[in-house]
């Protein structure tokens, strides 16, 4: 057996800036592509630990034990089934051996033996063996290991492919004609294995053991690697580079609450901000900065955004979680006096600050009524109109949902006819993410009631049951579902509904949002607005012929498959019980009353039997010619003592289930069903159902109907059986 050396591996592509927002997952990307084409190779252990490194300007992964020489593997390839491979007396035929001789295994061929119907030369051998099907003669052989060199070099190559690269760009190398293409152009590449440079070549560039620290903060600017392990310590002590994005985002994390401390504040929360940052620095250096008092007139929201958005600072909170005046910066210099990084970004940041108030008071200068008509000239899309055709859509389904929800008619359709109006502000043109949120604040500021500035503000929100249950505005959440219900009627009408991972109108976030404002409503308040007449009443909006047909059965099934996904997705629920109460399509609002109700039935002792009934009842009534007619039950024609003992359980048991429904016990409901287990298996046992005589048959599937009905009330109990 051949001696192998296990060692650690570095290796390091050192770029051009990457783009910050996807260098998390370029750097994890890089990491795992790389360990995983070693494991398949047999360079490393499944559980050789793998480090990944990222920042501006790298991608590196360092690889613990990894092989100089990949273990030799056996494969067997099947070569033809032996009515082919064989003659009549058991040698080797022509084709046989033409198939060997193409393989380069011609020796084989010679030692094959028929009464022994096998042949071995140099640990490579032929054998029958049956395939699943027929006997096939296949061919057994030793695959060599991988040496590291080539194998890292196709590696790198496969994951360079592999990597989720926002966008391509294409550039020469130094020898002015070869072009390459990556994420950014890249200038060195490293590929230490122990000590010792691994020979690899990518991206035109060869392999070596020399790397880059930091810009301005290094000791020198060229950093020679000692071996792989030393990588880390050498990239933080010499090159000043956190080369960990990890540890970097925990740095800036732990400098940011430390600043923001110092003066009694707190960092706003965020994220998505706090790995784009990380992605900007590499040895980050946190500064407290300070702007005007005076810019707090303005929205706080459009002061963060701002900040955000333009400069990637991290606005300060009191204690109140109100904006201050204070913001820290994440600076990629570490200066020892920070007099200067504040200074200039205090300047960079007024400006934009002075654009937002600028925007604010302009924009309060035309009341947003006033704007409601300039409406018509934007488009909302190119089949459904204008935002103006929106809005007076809007408008009509309001005044629908009010009467059935006793939400203000009056102010819900105020709400509707302005809710879109600040998207021709300056503000929100400036900042679209700020729609709605402007136009609440404009609402108050032309004198609009408090409720329909909300409503404009709600409209575009995603969570809504997470709202305090006893102060449901219903302005808003009148707005919200008509909102939501005219978007996906709409969008889903002209050929917009998703596709696999495309949804270009986010139809099921807004799925999700109309399920959140009826079990938003239904839980404060009686809500007698189901999802189809709701969806019934956007579609009778739109002009004649511009819905596809079937569209709104199409989005309802959609709506409830959306809420099937999300509720099977939580753990106090799975997907059968989920299935059972989906199927029945009942009210929205209704339905975690109704799954919570079926995970109490199934915990009794008779749900399972009940279960396995009701589904066997189901697939009796679906087969009747008659379709299990629901006709009254003859108690005359009862002549069996089962279907009599049926029949008085379930006259007995109808009624108080019932009741119990009616008034919203759903539990209470199925519990008691339990009393016709007994019943039930007695009817089947000694109840021929397809009897000859047709009035006798009529009646018993009557009484199945009829049994029928009484246990799907609150869910579908035949999805519960195993």
């Amino acid at each position: 057996m051949k001696a192998v050396a296990r060692r650690p591996l570095l290796v390091e592509l050192l770029v051009e800036e990457l783009p910050p927002k996807a260098l998390k997952r370029l750097g994890e990307s890089f990491a795992s592509g790389i360990a995983q084409g070693l494991r398949t190779r047999g360079l490393i252990d499944e559980a050789a630990a793998v480090t990944g490194y990222a920042t501006p300007r790298r991608l590196a992964v360092h690889v613990a034990d990894v092989a100089d020489v990949g273990a030799d593997v056996e494969r067997d390839e099947k070569l033809m089934t032996t009515n082919v491979a064989l003659g009549a007396d058991g040698e080797l035929s022509d084709a046989a051996r033409r198939r060997l001789a193409k393989l380069g295994r011609e020796a084989l061929a010679m030692h094959w033996r028929a009464t022994e119907r096998g042949a071995d030369d140099q640990g490579e051998r032929l054998y029958v063996a049956h395939d699943g099907k027929a006997d096939a003669l296949f061919l057994k052989s030793v695959v060599p290991g991988s040496a590291l060199g080539p194998a890292l070099e196709a590696v790198l190559q496969e994951t360079i492919a592999a990597l989720p690269i926002p966008k391509v760009m294409t550039y020469q190398l130094a020898d002015g004609w070869t072009s390459v293409k990556f994420v950014r152009p890249a200038h060195g590449l490293v590929a230490l294995h122990g000590a010792d440079v691994v020979p690899v070549e990518v991206l035109g560039l060869r392999a070596g053991r020399a790397t880059r620290g930091h810009r301005f903060e290094a000791a020198q600017p060229v950093l020679e690697l000692r071996d792989a392990d030393s990588y880390n310590w050498q990239l933080n002590d010499e090159g000043a580079v956190i080369a960990s994005f990890e540890a970097r985002r925990d740095a800036i994390r732990r400098q940011l609450f430390a600043a923001s401390a110092r003066e009694t504040l707190r960092p706003i929360d965020d994220d998505d901000l706090l790995d784009e940052v990380t992605a900007l620095v590499e040895q980050p250096n946190v500064v407290l900065c300070r702007f005007e008092p005076e810019f707090l007139a303005v929205p706080p929201e459009c002061l963060v955004l701002t900040m955000k958005a333009n400069q990637k600072y991290f606005p300060l909170l009191d204690g109140e979680g109100r904006l201050t005046n204070r913001f820290l910066v994440v600076s990629n210099v570490r200066p020892a006096d920070t007099h200067r990084v504040v200074e200039g970004n205090e300047r960079v940041v007024r400006p934009r600050l002075a654009d937002a108030k600028f925007f604010y008071d302009q924009d309060r200068r035309t009341p947003l009524a006033a704007r409601v008509p300039r409406l018509d000239q934007v488009v909302y899309h190119g089949k459904l109109g204008s935002q103006g055709d929106r809005v007076r859509r809007l408008r009509a389904i309001v005044a629908a949902i009010a009467k059935r929800i006793g939400s203000d008619p009056v102010r819900c359709d105020r709400a509707a006819e302005l809710c879109k109006a600040d998207l021709l502000t300056e503000m929100v043109g400036e900042f679209p993410e700020l729609q709605g949120i402007m136009g609440a604040y404009y609402a108050l500021h032309d004198g609009e009631p408090a409720d329909v500035a909300s409503a404009i503000r709600d409209q575009y929100r995603y969570r809504r049951d997470d709202d305090a249950r006893n102060d449901v505005n219903l302005t808003a959440e009148t707005l919200a579902m008509a909102d939501r219900a005219e978007a996906l009627v709409g969008l889903w009408g002209v050929g917009g509904k998703p596709t696999g991972e495309k949804d270009p109108y986010a139809l099921r976030r807004a799925a999700l949002a109309l399920i959140g404002a009826f079990t938003l409503v239904g839980s404060a308040r009686p809500l007698d607005l189901s999802l189809h007449e709701l969806l019934s009443v956007a579609a009778a909006t739109f002009p004649e012929g511009v819905l596809a047909p079937d569209t709104i059965p199409q989005v309802e099934a959609f709506v409830y498959d959306r809420y099937a996904h999300q509720l099977a997705a939580q753990p106090a629920y799975d997907g059968q019980t989920v299935q059972a109460v989906i199927a029945q399509r009942p009210p929205l609002h209704d339905i975690v009353k109704r799954l919570d109700a079926v995970l109490d039935f199934r915990r009794l002792d008779e749900a399972q039997a009940l279960a396995a009934a009701n589904k066997r009842v189901g697939n009796i009534l679906k087969k009747s010619p008659i379709g299990g007619a629901s006709g009254r039950v003859d108690a005359a024609l009862l002549r069996e003592h089962g279907e009599i003992a049926l029949h008085g359980a379930l006259a007995d048991v109808q009624p108080r289930a019932e009741a119990r429904y009616a008034s919203g016990d759903y539990a209470a409901a199925l519990k008691e069903l339990a009393a016709l287990r007994a019943p039930v298996d007695a009817f089947f046992d000694s109840v021929m159902v397809n009897a000859d005589d047709p009035a006798l048959r009529a009646n018993r599937l009557a009484l199945l109907a009829g049994l029928h009905a009484a246990m799907n009330r609150v869910a579908d109990l035949s999805k519960l059986a195993a």
